[in-house]
C-alpha cells in the first residue's frame, strides 16, 4: 500500500478507495437481484435444498408459464398500472399547486398552514376511524379508494415547497406580474417549465408508492377483480410456506402431504417470477429518471 502511494498523489489514492468501496456496495445490492433472478429460471427443489448460489440450476420457464396463463396476475396488473398512473397524476395535481403556494412568502398565514400540515405527520386519526370515514362517504370497495387515499404526502410538499422557493427566482414572478399575468398563468406557464426536475422526482416517489401499495387493498377491497398486483404477490408468498404447515401437523395422510408439497412447489416456483414481472416496469423507468432524481433531490434539500 505505501509503494501504492508512492507513483500517485493523495487525490488518486483517495479516488481508488472509493471506487473500491463503491464498487463493494455494488456487488452487495446486486447479488439479491441476480439471485431472485436465478431462482425463477431455476428448479424449486434447488432453490428450497439451498442448493442454488448465483447462476440457475435445472433451467426452466415453467414459473413464467404459468404467470403468463393466470388471469388474475394479468388482472392485477391492470389494476396496479390504472392505480399508478391515476393516482400519481392526482397526488401531482395537489402536491405542487399546494407546494408553490405555500413557497410564496405573500401568501397569509403560510407558517399556521404549514403547522396544519405538519401535525398531520405525526398525529393520525387512526385505521377504524379511517375505515369508517372512507365507508361513510362509499368509497370502500371502490377502485377510487386507491386512488385518492393519501392524495398528499406532506414530506413530498415540503420537498417540493423547497424547491420552488430556493429555484424561481421571485424577481421572475414579479416581472410576470407587472404584465398582467395571473398567479394560475404564472404557475403554468412559468413555474411548471422550469421546474421538470422536481415533477420526475415526485412522480418517482409517488408512482413507486402506488406500485408497491398492498396495505390499502388489504383494508378497503372485498372484490377481487380489484385487487392490485401486490395482493395476489402476497397470496403466493404466502401459499409458499405452506411447506410449514405440512411439518408441524402430524395428522395428515400422505396423499394429502404429497399435494401440500405439489403445491408448495408451484408456489415456490412462481413467486420469483411475480416478483420480476412485478418489479421490471419500475427499474426500466428509475434509470430513465435517475438525472431528474438527483438534480430535484439535491436542489429540494439546499437552502440559500
Amino acid at each position: 500500500m505505501k509503494a501504492l502511494r508512492r507513483y500517485m498523489s493523495g487525490s488518486d489514492f483517495f479516488q481508488i478507495c472509493v471506487t473500491v468501496i463503491l464498487f463493494l456496495f455494488f456487488c452487495v445490492e446486486l447479488y439479491p437481484i441476480l439471485y431472485v433472478i436465478s431462482s425463477s429460471f431455476s428448479d424449486p427443489d434447488a432453490v428450497m435444498a439451498g442448493e442454488l448460489v448465483l447462476w440457475p440450476i435445472g433451467f426452466t420457464l415453467e414459473g413464467y408459464e404459468f404467470v403468463f396463463q393466470y388471469k388474475e396476475i394479468w388482472m392485477g396488473y391492470a389494476n396496479t398500472v390504472l392505480y399508478t398512473v391515476a393516482g400519481t397524476l392526482l397526488n401531482l395535481a395537489v402536491t405542487l399547486p399546494c407546494a408553490y403556494a405555500l413557497s410564496r412568502e405573500d401568501l397569509v398565514g403560510r407558517g399556521g398552514l404549514m403547522v396544519v400540515f405538519m401535525v398531520t405527520m405525526y398525529v393520525g386519526g387512526g385505521l377504524i376511524p379511517g375505515y369508517l370515514n372512507m365507508k361513510s362517504f362509499g368509497l370502500v370497495n371502490t377502485r377510487l379508494i386507491m386512488i385518492i387515499d393519501g392524495a398528499l404526502s406532506v414530506y413530498n410538499m415540503i420537498v417540493a415547497r423547497t424547491f420552488f422557493a430556493n429555484t424561481i427566482p421571485g424577481e421572475l414572478t414579479d416581472a410576470a406580474r407587472i404584465d398582467g399575468c395571473s398567479d394560475f398563468g404564472i404557475f403554468s406557464r412559468i413555474v411548471m417549465p422550469l421546474s421538470k426536475a422536481i415533477v420526475a422526482v415526485m412522480g418517482l416517489y409517488y408512482g413507486v408508492g402506488h406500485w408497491n401499495s398492498y396495505f390499502n387493498a388489504m383494508i378497503y377491497l372485498d372484490d377481487r377483480k380489484k385487487y392490485p398486483l401486490q395482493m395476489f404477490l402476497r397470496e403466493i408468498l404466502l401459499d409458499s410456506k405452506v411447506m410449514n404447515q405440512v411439518n408441524d401437523n402430524v395428522e395428515m395422510t400422505q396423499e394429502q402431504i404429497r399435494i401440500l408439497q405439489e403445491a408448495a412447489k408451484s408456489a415456490n416456483l412462481v413467486k420469483y417470477c411475480v416478483i420480476i414481472v412485478a418489479t421490471l416496469p419500475m427499474m426500466l423507468i428509475y434509470p430513465k429518471l435517475q438525472k431528474f432524481f438527483e438534480k430535484g433531490v439535491m436542489i429540494g434539500s439546499i437552502k440559500g
